[in-house]
This record gives structure tokens, sequence and C-alpha cells, in this order.
């Protein structure tokens, strides 16, 4: 579950990275009613990531990290994307956000985010 990925990982930022900034869409992953959902949408446009980093490292402004808990199939075996519209539309986000000079990726599940972020962080 989204969720308990976005706690496990504000954890531990809090704990290994104290005094960094960073932002979750607290609405990726909970159950928001229909109205909420429909807001939710609507303030932050379609396919925003889930983990916005704001520290500039290796000639990038920042990060973002669109997650997905362990599991979960963003490409198939030859590298492609899903046939997901979702994920498509998220795909397309996060290349936009790369031409504009951020590091931008899907991770898939706690170990592959924090080594993302490690990665990134110390660059």
């Amino acid at each position: 579950m989204e969720a308990l990925l976005c706690e496990q990982l504000a954890n531990a930022l809090h704990f290994k990275y104290p005094g960094l900034i960073f932002h979750f869409d607290y609405g990726a992953g909970v159950h928001l009613t229909k109205n909420q959902a429909i807001k939710q949408a609507r303030l932050n446009g379609r396919g925003y990531p889930d983990l916005n980093i704001s520290a500039a490292r290796g000639g990038k402004h920042g990060l973002y990290l669109e997650l997905k808990a362990e599991g979960v199939r963003v490409w198939i075996k030859n590298g492609e994307l899903v046939a997901d519209t979702h994920i498509r539309e998220q795909a397309a986000v996060l290349d936009r956000l790369r031409t504009e000079g951020y590091m931008a990726e899907f991770a898939i599940g706690f170990e592959m985010a924090m080594g993302i972020i490690h990665r990134y962080l110390a660059s």
C-alpha cells in the first residue's frame, strides 16, 4: 500500500537526513471520498509524483519520485511501460520534470526508493 510506503519513507528521511526539505502528495494511496479525490486531482493536476525532495544535487534542481508498492509492475520485460493509462500519465509527467532539470523516477518499494534518494543526495 502506497500510504504505508510514504510513512516508512518519511520516518527514514527524518532519521537519516534531518533538515531535508521534502513533501509527499498525501492524497496518493489514501482512501478519499469522491469529492476529496476530485479536489485533490484538481489541486495537483494529473500524474503529479508522490514525493518531492527540494535539494539541488549533481546539476539537478531536486528529486521527484513516483512511488509504487512492492510488486507493482511499471515496465514489461522489454523495458516498455505497461499499458495502464495512469502509469503512462505519471511517466509523461516524470519525463517533463526531467526536461525541466529535475531527477524524476519511478520507485517500487522502500528499498528502491531509499536507494534512489541516497544516490541522489550523495551526488
